[in-house]
Formats: C-alpha cells, sequence, structure tokens
C-alpha cells in the first residue's frame, strides 16, 4: 500500500511517496519518490504579501503533476500541507481552491502549531529519557519543541525563517518572542538540553561540517559556528561553483544556521542532532495511521 505527502514550503515543494509493507505483523515504511522543486513562494508573499500570477501559474502546474504522479503510484492516500507563505498570502485561500478545482487535490493551509505537531511525529520516535529542544527552521517560520522524558511541555511557531530572514522580512519583535519564550521554557532545571533541527538547511551544514563520525547524525555548536563561518564568508557564486550547493540553497542557508545558532546559544545547547527527517515525514506518519488497519497481512512459510 502506497501514502504521499506534499509539503508546500516558503522555499520550495516536496512531494514524497511512500509504500507499507506488513510482514509477520511488523510494518515497514520504504520511501519509492522524492522530488523536490525549488519554487520560492514566500519571494513573493513577503515582498508583496501574495503569490503573484506568474507564480501561480508556474504552481498550479507543478501541482497538476505530482497528482499525475499520485496516480501513476497508484497512492492509496496523501494530504498537501501549504505553510507560512500561505498562512500569510492574501491570496492563498483563491489559490487553494483552484487546485482543488484544476487538480483534484485538497491543499490545506495548516498553523504553525500543526505544522509543528506533524514534524514531531516524525521524530518523536528517535527520542528518549533526555532533554530536547527541538528546533524546525522553514522558509518563513521556526517552530520549537521543547521535550523532557519524551514528552512535549511547550511549543511554540516564530516568523522567523530563511527566506523572510534573507528579505529582511522578519518582525523584530519575532527575536524578542522567540528569546522570551525560550527563558520562559527552557528552564535551569532541564540543562543540559540537546537540540534536535530539522529543514533542509540543517542537513545541508551538517554535510559540509567537519564532523569525521557523519553516521552520528550529530554536531556541536563550535562545529556548526565554524560552518557558518566559513560559507558566511564567500559570494552566493562561490557556494554555488566551490560547495556545489543549489542556487536556492547558496543564498538562504546562512540566514538559516543564524537562526538555527541563535537558538542553540540562547538555550544553552552544546550539540544539534540531524536526522534528516521533516515535514513530510511526519505527514506521511499522519496517512500511515490513516490506512494502517487495511494493509494486507503477509505471513512467514515458516
Amino acid at each position: 500500500m502506497r501514502v504521499a505527502a506534499i509539503d508546500i514550503g516558503s522555499n520550495a515543494i516536496r512531494l514524497q511517496v511512500s509504500s507499507i509493507v506488513r510482514y509477520n505483523e511488523r510494518d515497514t515504511i520504504k520511501n519509492l519518490e522524492y522530488v523536490r522543486f525549488p519554487l520560492r513562494l514566500g519571494q513573493d508573499v513577503f515582498s508583496e504579501g501574495r503569490i503573484l500570477p506568474a507564480t501561480e501559474e508556474k504552481f498550479i502546474k507543478l501541482m497538476t503533476a505530482f497528482k499525475m504522479l499520485l496516480d501513476l503510484y497508484e497512492v492509496a492516500s496523501y494530504r498537501v500541507c501549504a505553510t507560512s507563505a500561505f498562512r500569510e498570502s492574501s491570496n492563498g485561500p483563491e489559490i487553494a481552491a483552484r487546485v482543488l478545482s484544476e487538480c483534484g487535490m485538497k491543499l490545506e493551509i495548516i498553523s504553525g502549531d500543526e505544522e509543528a505537531n506533524l514534524v514531531n511525529r516524525a521524530i518523536y520516535k528517535f527520542l528518549d529519557d533526555k532533554n530536547y529542544l527541538h528546533i524546525d527552521v522553514g522558509g518563513g517560520s521556526t517552530e520549537l519543541n521543547l521535550y523532557v522524558n519524551k514528552e512535549k511541555l511547550a511549543t511554540h511557531s516564530f516568523q522567523l525563517g530563511s527566506v523572510r530572514n534573507m528579505a529582511h522580512a522578519e518582525f523584530p519583535e519575532a527575536w524578542v518572542k522567540l528569546e522570551k519564550w525560550l527563558q520562559e521554557e527552557v528552564h535551569k532545571e532541564y540543562y543540559p538540553v540537546t537540540a534536535i533541527g530539522t529543514g533542509g538547511n540543517i542537513n545541508k551544514l551538517f554535510d559540509l561540517s567537519s564532523v569525521k563520525n557523519k553516521k552520528a547524525k550529530s554536531i556541536t555548536l563550535g562545529e556548526l559556528s565554524s560552518v557558518h563561518f566559513f560559507i558566511s564568508r564567500m559570494s552566493v557564486e562561490e557556494r554555488i561553483n566551490q560547495l556545489m550547493l543549489n542556487p536556492d540553497r547558496a543564498d538562504v542557508i546562512v540566514p538559516a544556521s543564524e537562526i538555527y545558532l541563535h537558538v542553540m546559544q540562547k538555550a544553552k545547547a552544546k550539540k544539534i542532532i540531524v536526522p534528516d527527517l521533516g515535514l513530510k515525514d511526519g505527514i506521511i506518519e499522519s496517512q500511515y495511521d490513516l490506512v494502517k488497519d487495511l494493509i494486507p497481512h503477509v505471513v512467514s512459510p515458516n
């Protein structure tokens, strides 16, 4: 059985198709297809307040192509979630209606809290009884979640993001609110707290780091600071040609790294785990819950 997720972010749009197999009462989720298309909706929204006509037409074409892939893979259940750019776009609901009428897909404009909850579904299985601060930096928003003994104690979404900050469209009070939230929620009794980072930029920062044991999937605050210093001194063109970054990653990776570093420093987190998960993975988990009772059983002949 196949399920799928479409994550409509501010910097890119992602499609993931996964297969679920039940064997000897155990379910395994395997990724079959992953497509990331660099359509920067946030560039329109954070400067103009709406998604412009040319971007809208390209977006509709992309959704049409994604719907064809869903049909070809015979996906049993899927969910389409739009985040910060759509939340703030004056014509977001209008475009969502077009997607339904022209592409046959329901597009949900989800809240920051719902976005955080979905990402948390993906990372929850990696938590233990230690204290963790989950940092999810997207193009238009940053979600923070505090976990103690695998229990989520606090969560909040802030209007800070890689595309938004690069365009200098962030709200100054958002930084104040973020620091206040950290001061009030991440108490000294929770120290030491370990950060968990999700989002495309933290994955790329980890890849660019000098961490020798990449299998450990973690990077220290000092190592992350070194990566930030190294790439911030390079031009966008140098990042593309020397570091082989995609153009839509090369310009936003520095403002994204600044958010991760700022949160870690304020929370006194000395290490960040990078599990290479995101919103799309949480959506897949939610779709699994919907279809798990319908998955056919395959029993070992032994």
